[in-house]
């Protein structure tokens, strides 16, 4: 058995961060990834023959700074082709605003809902301030015992208080709330309503009328803090995986490909170990894994290992995701009605009104696909044409609602989705069906078995506020340790959550170490 100070189970941004720092510290560090390529979701393939896409996710909005800095990403190749990218809604016949971060504008938007949107969004930037201060710490433990719980404490505390009364008051009134109600209190577009209530439940389980989806959309906010707008790699997400790996060969961290980890190893309640599907077993003092809670607990350690409390939390840790994709090679460039040429290297949403989303939404609770989805859309090929052969186009379509268990009649149930998803494009731009020369359509099983993504959510689990925080992913497991010695947790299950941040990595690194 040879030896190692700790091995991270999974090559997704997450491990690759917490190997990165862990190898950084001097640590004799070794990176197992199930698949043919690191990454995770942050990866890019051909899905038909000359036209390369980001297979999941396929913006960057949330990725700190710092953590681009501390492993140097740039000098290890990464670039990027699109930065600060406008967010454009778009309704059927043309009815378009544009919406930056500080300011909404478009014919037919009036001043008082111009205004209006610009102090909601000064108003949620203080609060989303807070919430970033919270993604790259450990939550801290409510009993206090250490001196970093109240550090950690008196930190929130802190910020909290920054806020004032009144700014306090006002977070604890909406941080709970349903973003619907929220928008509807703030603002009277009917189409601004629909486009940012369409972020506030992107990668989630509800519909805008859903509690709690304010505090999914400050999380999102929260995640933009500092990482400068919405950006596109070229090359694709798989860029940012490969300068991420570039980066841990640098300080001595080893990556192995192709090597499915079939079981931690365990002895005295300790971790020793790992094994793989092939037989071989590795030592290692600490094992970190990146996948989801549940496949961490009940595959990778075992339930012999676990008292039964432990493992009925593990077995009611939500996680349902409702985001498909659909991907499309085109033969030429769409028109957009509304929309001028320059706008498609941005980001587009269809979603013309809350209750547009609402009814979207209301068909995954019967395991039925949406008859008109909510999408979001962008054409990375007009930012790096290199993801397609000369003067033709990619087009990535993230669709909203779409369950995870399609029934019986799966089948059929994908084919009207693609063709709903394929209809409402037609609306938007009349004539695109006759460009398309390929598809590719994941669903949220598809999407679970390709990144693996514990119930095809981005998050690996629900943003809840029983979910959240000092409660992610559930007591006992929520400081990224777990009951077994040695074992860790850093992928998006933990705290902070899903998103391409890194966050849960770092933190994980550092409890890590804190324990060698």
């Amino acid at each position: 058995m040879s030896g190692f100070d700790a091995i991270v189970i999974g090559a997704g941004h997450n491990g690759l961060a917490c190997a990165f720092d862990l190898a950084k510290a001097g640590r004799k560090v070794l990176v197992l990834e199930t698949a043919a390529r690191a990454g995770g979701a942050a990866v890019t393939r051909e899905f038909t023959a000359g036209f390369k896409v980001s297979a999941c996710a396929h913006l960057l909005f949330a990725f700190p700074g710092q953590l681009m800095r501390d492993m140097q990403l740039e000098r290890h190749g990464l670039r990027m082709a699109g930065r600060d990218l406008p967010t454009f809604a778009l309704a059927d016949g043309g009815a378009v605003r544009r919406i930056d971060t500080t300011q909404a504008s478009g014919p037919g938007l009036s001043p008082g809902d111009a205004a209006a949107y610009a102090a909601l969004r000064e108003r949620l930037a203080r609060y989303a301030q807070v919430v970033h201060s919270v993604l790259g710490m450990t939550p801290p433990q409510l009993t206090m015992d250490t001196w970093d719980d109240r550090i950690a404490m008196g930190k929130l505390a802190l910020r909290l208080r920054m806020l004032g009364r009144q700014g306090m008051q006002e977070l604890l009134r909406i941080a709970g709330m349903n973003a619907y109600d929220l928008l509807d209190d703030n603002l009277d577009d009917a189409l601004l309503k629909g486009a940012l209530a369409f972020d506030a439940t992107l990668g989630a389980d509800y519909g805008p009328r859903s509690p709690g989806t304010v505090l999914t959309w400050l999380t999102r906010l929260a995640g933009e803090q500092g990482a400068g707008g919405l950006q596109q790699p070229a090359g694709g997400m798989g860029a940012l995986a490969d300068a991420m790996v570039a980066a841990l060969q640098s300080v001595g961290g080893e990556l192995r490909l192709n090597q499915r980890v079939d079981r931690v190893l365990v002895e005295d309640d300790k971790v020793c170990g790992v094994r793989l599907a092939s037989g071989e077993t590795i030592a290692a003092k600490s094992v970190v894994s990146s996948a989801d809670p549940r496949s961490s607990f009940m595959r990778l350690v075992g339930p012999q290992h676990l008292d039964t409390g432990f493992v009925r939390r593990v077995d009611h840790h939500r996680a349902r995701g409702l985001v498909g994709k659909l991907h499309l090679a085109l033969s030429g460039l769409p028109r957009f009605t509304g929309l001028d040429p320059s706008a498609l290297a941005g980001r587009i949403v269809h979603s013309p009104s809350m209750d547009f989303l609402e009814l979207a939404f209301n068909p995954s609770k019967y395991r039925e696909v949406p008859e008109n989805p909510a999408l979001e859309i962008t054409l990375p090929t007009l930012n790096d044409a290199s993801l397609a052969p000369a003067g033709q186009h990619v087009m990535s379509v993230l669709v909203q609602f779409v369950p995870y268990d399609l029934g019986p009649e799966r089948d059929a149930a994908r084919q009207r989705l693609q063709q709903a998803v394929l209809a409402t494009l037609e609306r938007l731009a009349p004539g695109i069906g006759a460009l398309v020369t390929a598809s590719e359509l994941l669903t949220p099983i598809d999407l679970e078995r390709e990144f693996g993504l514990a119930g095809g959510h981005w998050h690996q689990g629900a943003l809840d506020f029983d979910q959240f925080f000092i409660n992610r992913p559930f007591p006992r497991a929520q400081q990224y340790r777990t009951p077994l010695d040695g074992f860790f947790l850093c992928g998006a299950g933990s705290h902070p959550g899903g998103g391409l941040m890194g966050h849960a990595g770092r933190n994980a690194a550092a409890q890590v170490l804190a324990g060698a």
